[in-house]
């Protein structure tokens, strides 16, 4: 069942669109809160549609992501029992709260370099740093350089590969999606049930 080639032909004609680097900003930001589609769905389009400008959109998504951490930073500084501990309660997110309060304890500001570059729900962890009272200073470092390693990768794949990645992405994509959504089954199994 072919879903993900319309999809992805949808998001390389939005990455085209001339307001499409604003969309990625905001959904940068975004996502550093409480959105849950990772930014590297839009970035890596937008690299591959426009080739000759993935430094700047791994720029813009790595600045409005750190800016984004910040909010949750104070989001999870100054409402984290009025506003945010009811949400986290309400979509069942407390047990990867916990988890994130552990890894603060066990690897200080080091999670918040792992977090930023992984595939790991950086969002939890801007706010549970401030929840936490973490320093700023470190807390902005450290997302930092992980959200731009992670961006930079990003744009630097799709750069490489070039016009002949696309080629093959375009031909692959179903596979590459369901391969994806198979993998994101097993691991939420293996964090539910271990």
């Amino acid at each position: 069942m072919k879903i993900f080639t319309p999809m992805y032909e949808t998001c390389l004609r939005w990455a085209k669109h001339k307001y499409a680097v604003y969309y990625l900003g905001l959904m940068s930001f975004a996502e550093s809160i409480i959105f849950p589609i990772p930014v590297d769905v839009m970035l890596a389009p937008m690299c591959l549609a426009r080739l000759d400008k993935v430094w700047r959109y791994a720029f813009v998504a790595t600045v409005t992501s750190v800016l984004g951490g910040v909010f949750g930073y104070f989001l999870g500084m100054f409402f984290f029992d009025s506003m945010i501990l009811p949400i986290l309660e309400k979509m069942n997110y407390m047990d990867t709260y916990k988890h994130s309060v552990e890894w603060f304890a066990e690897y200080g500001v080091w999670v918040v370099f792992i977090v930023g570059f992984a595939p790991i729900p950086y969002k939890i962890f801007t706010i549970s740093a401030g929840a936490l009272s973490m320093a700023l200073a470190p807390f902005v470092i450290a997302s930092l350089f992980g959200r731009a390693g992670r961006f930079y990768l990003v744009a630097g794949i799709m750069k490489l590969g070039g016009e002949k990645m696309e080629q093959k992405l375009h031909q692959t994509i179903d596979y590459l999606g369901w391969g994806v959504v198979i993998v994101a089954i097993f691991g939420y199994l293996l964090y539910k049930y271990t």
